[in-house]
């Protein structure tokens, strides 16, 4: 009797699949313990550096106006409303030029006043002096009439006490003449005096009137300044650069009415520096100005002492003509120059980074295929460059744009 046979498995196939599985999770585990491929970095978007060994120019930058050097600012010396404006800025002018007229009522009755004071303190002053010199004269005739009186009383009693002796006239009589010349003596020493006084005080009499119409004399001319103000001039030859007040305004005293820069016009930069950058800033220090229609040399000439919302306002004047354009108010930037360092490394200023810090920064490596991380310590830094004290080599490529975006990686493909 035959016997059905089951068919034989397939060796050979089980063989081949177990091998598949077996290269599978060999092929899976090597492809787990790969390191991720490095990130690509197109070379046309990133900025690159050499780094060098040389001089090294220490810098600050901040940006500035060109201001004059010699600005005349004429001000309100009353108060007075804009009657007339004659001019318009921009004009030249010369010291005599008018520029506004204004007008004041009060001004106007003030002067008024003062001269009416000054009139009357001269016409008192005049009476004075005419009131002194009749008293004086009056003093001097009443004084020439008692000394006429005495001396005739004198000589009665004289010749009374010639007669007594012979007894032409009895004592009565004599005594009585007698007193009489001695009381007229005395009358005659009393209004001598009195003259003496009289004309002692004479001068100082006159002085101190004097005085009151010298103290009115400088109220009137100060009155008539005020008024003669309220026709403003430029006072310089220049050009008028503000003339703020329309017709019908009011000025207090005090307020800018127009200013004028003289001519010749000397400009200077007024920059505004970083107070972290200000402290090596120094009098006399070169500086170079950027008016952007040419460069200007120039040289500190003052610091100011203070900040103000961050920034150190430096002066620096001009070196010889500045570039065709130059006017007050111009924006420029300005580039001073600290110090030169001798035999330093350094490279270009990254956008990130401080003075005497450590920073990660990418140096281009393998023929500049990639670039690797490296940690670098910085020193001083500049305007465009930085001083480079640990970390690099001269000769070294370094990336100097932002590579915030690669900060998780340390090794980047260069495409």
């Amino acid at each position: 009797m035959d016997i059905k046979r089951e068919p034989q498995k397939n060796r050979k196939k089980y063989i081949m699949i177990g091998a598949g599985v077996v290269a599978l999770v060999a092929v899976t585990f090597a492809l787990m313990s790969l390191k991720p491929a490095s990130p690509t970095v197109e070379l046309g978007t990133i900025y690159l550096d050499t780094v060098e060994r040389g001089e090294m120019v220490l810098e600050v930058r901040g940006p500035g106006t060109l201001v004059p050097e010699d600005i005349r600012f004429i001000t309100a010396v009353t108060a007075g409303r804009v009657e007339k404006k004659h001019l318009q800025p921009g004009v030249s002018v010369e010291p005599s030029t008018i520029l506004l007229e204004l007008t004041n009522p009060d001004v106007e009755i003030q002067t008024l006043n003062a001269d009416r004071a000054l009139t009357e303190s001269e016409s008192q002053l005049v009476q004075l002096r005419t009131n002194l010199a009749n008293n004086r004269l009056s003093q001097a005739s009443q004084v020439a009439n008692l000394r006429s009186q005495w001396l005739d009383a004198k000589r009665r009693a004289e010749s009374g006490a010639e007669l007594l002796k012979q007894g032409l006239i009895i004592p009565l009589d004599q005594q009585q003449a007698q007193d009489r010349a001695d009381a007229l003596g005395k009358q005659v020493e009393f209004e001598e005096e009195r003259l003496r006084i009289l004309t002692s005080t004479i001068n100082e009499q006159i002085r101190v009137q004097e005085e009151q119409v010298g103290r009115l004399r400088s109220i009137t001319a100060f009155q008539h300044g005020l008024r003669a103000s309220m026709v403003v001039r430029a006072g310089a030859k220049g050009v008028l650069s503000e003339l703020p007040l329309e017709v019908g305004q009011y000025a207090q005293a005090g307020v800018t009415l127009a200013k004028v820069d003289p001519t010749p016009l000397r400009l200077k930069a007024v920059l505004r520096i970083p107070e972290v950058q200000a402290k090596d800033v120094a009098i006399g220090q070169k500086s170079t100005i950027d008016t952007r229609n040419g460069f200007a040399a120039g040289h500190v000439v003052r610091s100011d002492p203070s900040s103000l919302n961050g920034t150190v306002t430096v002066d620096v004047a001009l070196d010889g003509t500045p570039p065709a354009g130059a006017r007050p108010d111009l924006s420029v930037d300005g580039v001073i120059e600290i110090a030169r360092m001798k035999d330093v490394m350094y490279m270009g200023r990254p956008p990130y980074g401080q003075s005497d810090a450590p920073i990660g920064i990418f140096k281009l490596v393998e023929g500049g295929k990639y670039a690797v991380r490296v940690t670098v310590r910085l020193g001083r830094t500049s305007v465009n460059s930085v001083e480079v004290k640990e970390g690099l080599a001269p000769g070294d490529v370094v990336i100097l744009s932002d590579m915030t975006r690669w900060d998780n990686v340390e090794r980047v493909r260069i495409k």
